[in-house]
């Protein structure tokens, strides 16, 4: 059988990569691997598939950044000839970005199955277009890889087949166990002259705390209290460093001594410092899932998650973006005991190996 397996955005290479490790153990699958470049920056690329030791891509469509509909209708046109010329058995996509729709709908209307692997996450926000993605892809897929119980529990609800449902663990996780000794040895907490357990991480990236300025400018009120106990280390994301620009609030992190700006980080050393830090400040989805896994506190700012399992868990608190609510939270955890974090269930390393198990057997 011919499996073509999209990736677009940064955080699909963490979840594609053991994946196309899994497939070679099945060697009658056939896996073609496209990257659709919804994101795409060739340093960086270059440097994630090296790392991750990401086979390269069979195709690109390179269809690069715009607006929601623009960039979805974009990957459907670029992708619908690539499955005429192929004729695959089945397109397998990941997460939630708009790659993972455009492709989705593309693959079913031509008559390929469609395999969702991280299905049933549900924020119940639907002002986030992550959220529309997922909904979307999850009705029209034909197997659906679910990573926690949540997700089970809300496909079913939704009407799905329970048959089409497997609940198999974290593909992120199968990539963080696989390369996590290999980041140990990463120099980064010697070249910020860090020491383990004396930081804080913080990632942002999501519309709504960085398009707005008044949310942003709030966020930074909890951060100015926060540098002022602890180095923040702040790997910036594109988006961010645009609203700090156009709203004038870049000179006001500037101000913050303890505050340091860094450019996007490769994989390893991103691992590196989030498993040495204090806490971690987050609106990511992914990051609240590794370090529920690498045991560190993390606090997330934005009004939910479509990952319970890490608040269940003990790693994780949604706090919102209410300065006083974040400021809270941080203090807790620096003037708290160690926290009792548990492992989620199938989050072991072999989530990928479970997935390609029950692909391989199906189409048999």
């Amino acid at each position: 059988m011919k499996v073509i397996n999209i990736v677009g955005a940064r955080p699909n290479f963490m979840k594609i990569a053991p994946v196309m490790e899994a497939y070679r153990a099945h060697p009658s699958i056939v896996p073609l691997l496209l990257h659709t470049g919804q994101h795409y920056d060739e340093a960086m690329s270059k440097l994630f598939f090296d790392e991750l030791e990401i086979p390269r891509p069979d195709i690109n469509l390179e269809v690069g950044s715009a607006s929601h509909a623009a960039q979805t209708a974009a990957i459907m046109q670029a992708f619908e000839p690539v499955v005429m010329e192929h004729k695959p058995d089945a397109v397998l996509v990941v997460g939630d970005v708009n790659s993972t729709i455009a492709c989705g709908l593309v693959a079913v209307k031509l008559g390929a199955k469609l395999i969702h692997v991280e299905a049933g996450l549900r924020s119940f926000d639907r002002t986030m277009p992550e959220e529309v993605n997922r909904v979307l892809t999850d009705a029209i897929s034909d197997f659906l890889f679910c990573t926690e119980q949540s997700g089970v529990d809300n496909l079913a609800k939704e009407g799905v087949d329970a048959g089409k449902v497997h609940l198999v663990g974290n593909v992120m996780i199968d990539t963080l166990m696989r390369h996590r000794a290999k980041a140990d040895e990463s120099p980064m907490l010697k070249r910020l002259k860090l020491k383990p357990r004396e930081f804080a991480v913080l990632t942002l990236h999501r519309p709504a705390n960085v398009d707005d300025p008044a949310i942003f400018s709030g966020i930074l009120d909890a951060l100015e209290e926060v540098q002022k106990q602890m180095p923040v280390i702040f790997p910036i994301h594109p988006r961010s460093r645009k609203g700090l620009v156009s709203s004038g609030l870049d000179k006001r992190v500037a101000a913050m001594k303890n505050l340091q700006v860094l450019y996007p980080l490769g994989y390893l050393d991103f691992l590196k410092l989030m498993s040495e830090a204090k806490l971690v400040l987050t609106d990511s989805g992914g990051i609240q899932e590794e370090t529920t896994i690498l045991k560190v506190p993390c606090v997330t700012l934005r009004e939910n998650t479509e990952r319970p399992i890490t608040v269940e868990c003990g790693a994780n608190t949604v706090v919102g973006r209410d300065p006083k609510a974040i400021l809270s939270a941080c203090s807790a955890i620096l003037k708290g005991s160690a926290r009792d974090i548990r492992t989620p269930p199938l989050w072991d390393g072999h989530a990928a190996e479970r997935i390609v198990e029950i692909i391989a057997r199906a189409f048999a």
